[in-house]
Protein backbone atom coordinates (compact mmCIF):
# COMPACT_ATOMS: atom_id res chain seq x y z
CA UNK A 1 0.00 0.00 0.00
CA UNK A 2 1.36 3.41 -1.02
CA UNK A 3 2.00 6.13 1.52
CA UNK A 4 -1.22 8.16 1.67
CA UNK A 5 -1.45 11.67 0.28
CA UNK A 6 -3.80 14.35 1.61
CA UNK A 7 -5.62 16.98 -0.41
CA UNK A 8 -7.49 19.88 1.17
CA UNK A 9 -10.74 20.72 -0.62
CA UNK A 10 -13.36 23.46 -0.40
CA UNK A 11 -17.02 22.75 0.33
CA UNK A 12 -17.76 24.00 -3.18
CA UNK A 13 -15.72 21.05 -4.47
CA UNK A 14 -18.20 18.55 -2.97
CA UNK A 15 -20.77 17.49 -5.56
CA UNK A 16 -24.28 18.13 -4.26
CA UNK A 17 -23.16 19.59 -0.92
CA UNK A 18 -25.70 22.45 -0.95
CA UNK A 19 -28.62 20.09 -1.63
CA UNK A 20 -28.05 17.65 1.25
CA UNK A 21 -30.01 17.49 4.52
CA UNK A 22 -27.24 18.77 6.80
CA UNK A 23 -29.49 18.70 9.87
CA UNK A 24 -29.96 14.93 9.53
CA UNK A 25 -26.18 14.45 9.45
CA UNK A 26 -25.73 16.91 12.33
CA UNK A 27 -28.11 14.88 14.53
CA UNK A 28 -26.21 11.67 13.78
CA UNK A 29 -22.88 13.38 14.47
CA UNK A 30 -24.18 14.52 17.87
CA UNK A 31 -25.14 10.95 18.80
CA UNK A 32 -21.48 9.83 18.94
CA UNK A 33 -19.20 12.90 18.97
CA UNK A 34 -19.18 12.81 22.78
CA UNK A 35 -17.27 9.53 22.59
CA UNK A 36 -14.39 11.06 20.62
CA UNK A 37 -11.44 11.63 22.95
CA UNK A 38 -9.16 13.75 20.75
CA UNK A 39 -9.24 17.34 22.17
CA UNK A 40 -9.90 18.91 18.77
CA UNK A 41 -12.98 16.74 18.25
CA UNK A 42 -14.14 17.15 21.86
CA UNK A 43 -14.10 20.93 21.47
CA UNK A 44 -16.14 20.79 18.29
CA UNK A 45 -18.62 18.43 19.95
CA UNK A 46 -19.06 20.90 22.82
CA UNK A 47 -19.84 23.64 20.29
CA UNK A 48 -22.33 21.40 18.48
CA UNK A 49 -24.18 20.67 21.70
CA UNK A 50 -24.81 24.38 22.20
CA UNK A 51 -27.10 24.35 19.17
CA UNK A 52 -25.99 25.30 15.67
CA UNK A 53 -27.40 25.80 12.21
CA UNK A 54 -26.23 22.52 10.68
CA UNK A 55 -24.71 23.56 7.34
CA UNK A 56 -23.00 26.59 8.83
CA UNK A 57 -21.60 24.42 11.64
CA UNK A 58 -19.89 22.02 9.24
CA UNK A 59 -18.58 24.77 6.97
CA UNK A 60 -17.30 26.88 9.86
CA UNK A 61 -15.46 24.24 11.88
CA UNK A 62 -14.32 21.65 9.33
CA UNK A 63 -12.10 21.30 6.27
CA UNK A 64 -12.79 18.58 3.66
CA UNK A 65 -9.78 16.27 3.26
CA UNK A 66 -9.37 13.70 0.49
CA UNK A 67 -7.00 10.85 1.41
CA UNK A 68 -5.52 8.73 -1.37
CA UNK A 69 -3.69 5.53 -0.38
CA UNK A 70 -3.28 4.22 -3.92
CA UNK A 71 -6.14 1.73 -3.68
CA UNK A 72 -9.19 1.81 -5.94
CA UNK A 73 -12.27 3.38 -4.29
CA UNK A 74 -15.05 0.93 -3.39
CA UNK A 75 -18.47 1.53 -1.87
CA UNK A 76 -20.58 -1.37 -0.66
CA UNK A 77 -23.66 -1.66 1.54
CA UNK A 78 -24.56 -3.51 4.71
CA UNK A 79 -27.74 -4.04 6.70
CA UNK A 80 -29.25 -5.64 9.79
CA UNK A 81 -30.68 -9.06 8.88
CA UNK A 82 -33.82 -10.58 10.41
CA UNK A 83 -33.57 -14.31 11.04
CA UNK A 84 -35.93 -17.00 12.33
CA UNK A 85 -34.86 -18.79 15.48
CA UNK A 86 -35.66 -20.66 18.67
CA UNK A 87 -34.18 -20.60 22.16
CA UNK A 88 -34.16 -24.43 22.07
CA UNK A 89 -32.79 -26.79 19.47
CA UNK A 90 -35.36 -28.75 17.54
CA UNK A 91 -37.10 -29.14 14.19
CA UNK A 92 -35.56 -26.75 11.63
CA UNK A 93 -33.67 -24.83 14.32
CA UNK A 94 -30.31 -26.62 14.14
CA UNK A 95 -27.74 -23.89 13.51
CA UNK A 96 -26.39 -22.03 16.56
CA UNK A 97 -25.21 -18.50 17.10
CA UNK A 98 -22.33 -18.85 19.54
CA UNK A 99 -21.00 -16.61 22.28
CA UNK A 100 -17.26 -15.94 22.18
CA UNK A 101 -15.34 -18.92 23.65
CA UNK A 102 -11.96 -18.51 25.37
CA UNK A 103 -10.19 -20.50 22.65
CA UNK A 104 -11.89 -18.80 19.71
CA UNK A 105 -8.69 -18.52 17.66
CA UNK A 106 -7.94 -22.24 17.53
CA UNK A 107 -10.35 -23.12 14.76
CA UNK A 108 -11.21 -22.10 11.20
CA UNK A 109 -14.81 -21.85 10.02
CA UNK A 110 -14.59 -25.31 8.49
CA UNK A 111 -13.24 -26.86 11.68
CA UNK A 112 -15.92 -25.20 13.81
CA UNK A 113 -18.78 -26.36 11.60
CA UNK A 114 -17.48 -29.73 10.43
CA UNK A 115 -16.43 -31.01 13.87
CA UNK A 116 -19.01 -29.11 15.98
CA UNK A 117 -16.06 -27.79 17.96
CA UNK A 118 -18.14 -25.77 20.45
CA UNK A 119 -21.10 -28.10 20.88
CA UNK A 120 -22.07 -28.95 24.45
CA UNK A 121 -20.24 -26.05 26.07
CA UNK A 122 -23.28 -23.87 26.73
CA UNK A 123 -22.18 -21.21 24.25
CA UNK A 124 -25.36 -21.22 22.17
CA UNK A 125 -27.38 -17.99 22.28
CA UNK A 126 -30.15 -19.10 19.92
CA UNK A 127 -30.76 -21.70 17.21
CA UNK A 128 -31.42 -20.58 13.61
CA UNK A 129 -33.31 -22.43 10.86
CA UNK A 130 -30.93 -21.65 7.95
CA UNK A 131 -27.11 -22.00 7.87
CA UNK A 132 -26.87 -19.52 4.99
CA UNK A 133 -28.64 -16.90 7.11
CA UNK A 134 -26.13 -17.59 9.89
CA UNK A 135 -23.25 -17.01 7.47
CA UNK A 136 -24.63 -13.70 6.21
CA UNK A 137 -25.39 -12.58 9.75
CA UNK A 138 -21.71 -13.12 10.52
CA UNK A 139 -20.76 -11.00 7.52
CA UNK A 140 -23.09 -8.19 8.65
CA UNK A 141 -22.07 -8.46 12.32
CA UNK A 142 -25.46 -7.86 13.93
CA UNK A 143 -29.11 -8.70 13.46
CA UNK A 144 -32.53 -9.49 14.90
CA UNK A 145 -33.91 -12.97 15.52
CA UNK A 146 -37.68 -13.49 15.43
CA UNK A 147 -38.44 -16.35 17.85
CA UNK A 148 -40.81 -19.22 17.18
CA UNK A 149 -42.50 -18.54 20.53
CA UNK A 150 -43.12 -14.87 19.73
CA UNK A 151 -40.99 -11.80 20.37
CA UNK A 152 -37.35 -11.74 19.49
CA UNK A 153 -33.80 -10.94 20.48
CA UNK A 154 -31.11 -8.76 19.04
CA UNK A 155 -27.50 -9.91 18.64
CA UNK A 156 -24.35 -7.94 17.99
CA UNK A 157 -20.72 -8.66 17.22
CA UNK A 158 -19.04 -10.45 20.11
CA UNK A 159 -15.65 -11.32 18.63
CA UNK A 160 -14.09 -13.50 15.96
CA UNK A 161 -11.63 -16.33 15.50
CA UNK A 162 -8.96 -13.99 14.16
CA UNK A 163 -8.77 -15.63 10.73
CA UNK A 164 -8.65 -13.45 7.62
CA UNK A 165 -11.96 -12.59 5.95
CA UNK A 166 -12.34 -13.88 2.38
CA UNK A 167 -15.16 -12.93 0.03
CA UNK A 168 -17.11 -15.93 -1.24
CA UNK A 169 -18.47 -13.72 -4.01
CA UNK A 170 -14.94 -13.22 -5.27
CA UNK A 171 -14.36 -16.96 -4.88
CA UNK A 172 -17.28 -17.66 -7.23
CA UNK A 173 -15.74 -15.22 -9.72
CA UNK A 174 -12.35 -16.91 -9.35
CA UNK A 175 -13.92 -20.28 -10.09
CA UNK A 176 -15.55 -18.89 -13.23
CA UNK A 177 -19.11 -19.42 -11.96
CA UNK A 178 -20.01 -15.74 -12.36
CA UNK A 179 -18.49 -12.54 -13.64
CA UNK A 180 -17.88 -9.85 -11.03
CA UNK A 181 -20.80 -7.65 -12.16
CA UNK A 182 -23.21 -10.58 -11.68
CA UNK A 183 -22.42 -11.22 -8.03
CA UNK A 184 -24.77 -9.98 -5.30
CA UNK A 185 -25.84 -11.26 -1.90
CA UNK A 186 -29.00 -12.83 -3.40
CA UNK A 187 -27.01 -14.53 -6.14
CA UNK A 188 -24.62 -15.99 -3.57
CA UNK A 189 -27.47 -17.17 -1.31
CA UNK A 190 -29.23 -18.93 -4.17
CA UNK A 191 -26.07 -20.61 -5.42
CA UNK A 192 -25.19 -21.93 -1.96
CA UNK A 193 -28.71 -23.23 -1.34
CA UNK A 194 -28.95 -24.86 -4.77
CA UNK A 195 -25.59 -26.65 -4.61
CA UNK A 196 -25.81 -28.82 -1.51
CA UNK A 197 -22.45 -29.92 -0.15
CA UNK A 198 -20.57 -27.83 -2.71
CA UNK A 199 -22.47 -24.79 -1.45
CA UNK A 200 -21.57 -25.61 2.15
CA UNK A 201 -17.92 -25.93 1.21
CA UNK A 202 -17.99 -22.59 -0.59
CA UNK A 203 -18.83 -20.93 2.75
CA UNK A 204 -15.74 -22.61 4.21
CA UNK A 205 -13.60 -20.60 1.77
CA UNK A 206 -14.04 -17.80 4.30
CA UNK A 207 -11.99 -18.86 7.35
CA UNK A 208 -13.30 -15.96 9.45
CA UNK A 209 -15.96 -16.94 11.99
CA UNK A 210 -17.91 -14.41 14.05
CA UNK A 211 -19.35 -14.86 17.55
CA UNK A 212 -22.20 -12.85 19.05
CA UNK A 213 -23.62 -11.28 22.18
CA UNK A 214 -27.15 -10.25 23.08
CA UNK A 215 -27.84 -6.51 22.83
CA UNK A 216 -31.47 -6.34 23.86
CA UNK A 217 -30.94 -3.01 25.62
CA UNK A 218 -31.21 -1.30 22.21
CA UNK A 219 -34.82 -0.15 21.57
CA UNK A 220 -36.54 -1.86 18.66
CA UNK A 221 -37.02 1.40 16.73
CA UNK A 222 -33.28 2.16 16.76
CA UNK A 223 -30.54 0.70 14.61
CA UNK A 224 -28.03 -1.93 15.77
CA UNK A 225 -24.91 -1.00 17.68
CA UNK A 226 -21.91 -0.01 15.60
CA UNK A 227 -18.23 0.05 16.47
CA UNK A 228 -18.77 3.05 18.78
CA UNK A 229 -21.31 1.02 20.79
CA UNK A 230 -24.09 3.38 19.69
CA UNK A 231 -27.01 2.74 17.35
CA UNK A 232 -26.25 3.30 13.69
CA UNK A 233 -28.61 5.25 11.43
CA UNK A 234 -30.07 4.14 8.10
CA UNK A 235 -28.35 5.89 5.16
CA UNK A 236 -26.40 8.22 7.48
CA UNK A 237 -23.94 5.76 9.05
CA UNK A 238 -20.95 4.49 7.14
CA UNK A 239 -18.37 1.85 8.10
CA UNK A 240 -14.79 2.91 7.38
CA UNK A 241 -11.18 1.91 8.01
CA UNK A 242 -10.20 3.63 11.29
CA UNK A 243 -6.57 3.56 10.18
CA UNK A 244 -7.51 6.49 7.94
CA UNK A 245 -10.83 7.87 9.21
CA UNK A 246 -11.49 8.68 12.89
CA UNK A 247 -14.56 6.94 14.28
CA UNK A 248 -17.22 9.61 14.76
CA UNK A 249 -15.98 11.86 11.95
CA UNK A 250 -18.38 13.32 9.35
CA UNK A 251 -17.60 11.98 5.88
CA UNK A 252 -18.87 13.21 2.54
CA UNK A 253 -19.85 10.35 0.22
CA UNK A 254 -19.92 10.61 -3.56
CA UNK A 255 -20.99 7.16 -4.74
CA UNK A 256 -21.28 6.42 -8.45
CA UNK A 257 -23.18 3.52 -10.03
CA UNK A 258 -26.80 2.91 -10.99
CA UNK A 259 -28.08 4.88 -7.99
CA UNK A 260 -25.61 7.74 -7.40
CA UNK A 261 -25.47 9.10 -3.88
CA UNK A 262 -24.00 12.39 -2.64
CA UNK A 263 -24.52 12.62 1.11
CA UNK A 264 -22.97 13.65 4.41
CA UNK A 265 -22.65 10.64 6.70
CA UNK A 266 -20.86 9.79 9.94
CA UNK A 267 -18.14 7.17 10.36
CA UNK A 268 -19.67 5.15 13.20
CA UNK A 269 -18.75 1.60 12.24
CA UNK A 270 -15.97 -0.65 10.97
CA UNK A 271 -15.71 -4.08 9.37
CA UNK A 272 -13.08 -6.71 8.70
CA UNK A 273 -13.47 -6.25 4.94
CA UNK A 274 -13.27 -2.43 5.10
CA UNK A 275 -9.63 -1.61 4.40
CA UNK A 276 -8.26 1.55 2.83
CA UNK A 277 -8.84 5.28 2.79
CA UNK A 278 -11.41 5.09 -0.03
CA UNK A 279 -13.28 2.02 1.20
CA UNK A 280 -16.71 2.49 2.76
CA UNK A 281 -19.75 0.40 3.67
CA UNK A 282 -23.11 2.21 3.81
CA UNK A 283 -25.76 1.11 6.35
CA UNK A 284 -29.05 0.49 4.52
CA UNK A 285 -31.30 -0.43 7.46
CA UNK A 286 -33.06 -3.56 8.73
CA UNK A 287 -34.77 -6.47 6.96
CA UNK A 288 -34.99 -8.09 3.55
CA UNK A 289 -35.57 -4.95 1.48
CA UNK A 290 -32.56 -3.25 3.05
CA UNK A 291 -30.58 -6.43 2.45
CA UNK A 292 -31.45 -6.51 -1.24
CA UNK A 293 -30.59 -2.83 -1.66
CA UNK A 294 -27.30 -3.21 0.21
CA UNK A 295 -26.36 -6.35 -1.72
CA UNK A 296 -26.55 -4.56 -5.07
CA UNK A 297 -24.00 -1.91 -4.14
CA UNK A 298 -20.47 -2.26 -5.43
CA UNK A 299 -19.58 1.14 -6.82
CA UNK A 300 -16.79 3.59 -7.49
CA UNK A 301 -16.71 7.15 -6.13
CA UNK A 302 -14.84 9.09 -3.49
CA UNK A 303 -14.92 9.58 0.27
CA UNK A 304 -13.95 12.94 1.78
CA UNK A 305 -13.37 13.35 5.52
CA UNK A 306 -14.50 16.51 7.29
CA UNK A 307 -11.69 17.23 9.74
CA UNK A 308 -11.31 19.98 12.34
CA UNK A 309 -9.53 22.82 10.58
CA UNK A 310 -6.41 22.72 12.75
CA UNK A 311 -6.17 18.93 12.43
CA UNK A 312 -6.43 19.18 8.65
CA UNK A 313 -3.63 21.72 8.38
CA UNK A 314 -1.50 19.71 10.81
CA UNK A 315 -1.16 17.16 7.99
CA UNK A 316 1.20 19.59 6.21
CA UNK A 317 3.61 19.12 4.48
CA UNK A 318 1.89 15.91 3.35
CA UNK A 319 -1.09 17.92 2.07
CA UNK A 320 -1.69 18.78 -1.57
CA UNK A 321 -3.55 22.09 -1.78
Amino acid sequence: MANPTYQLLQFGDLNGWAEDDHQAAFDVFLSTCGDMRDPAWATICDVARQGQEARDFFERFFTPVLIDDGQDPLFTGYYEPELRGSMTRGGPYQYPLYRLPPNSGEFSRREIEETNAFEGRGLEIVWIDDPVDVFFLQVQGSGRVVLDTGGGIRVGYGGANGREYSSIGLELVRRGVYQSHQVSADVIRNWVRNNGEEGRQLLWANDSYVFFREVNEVPAHMGPLGAMNRSVTTMRTVAIDPAFVPLGAPVWIEKDGADPLNRLMVAQDTGSAIKGSQRADIFFGTGDVAGRDAGRIRDDGRLVILMPIQSAYALLPDVIE
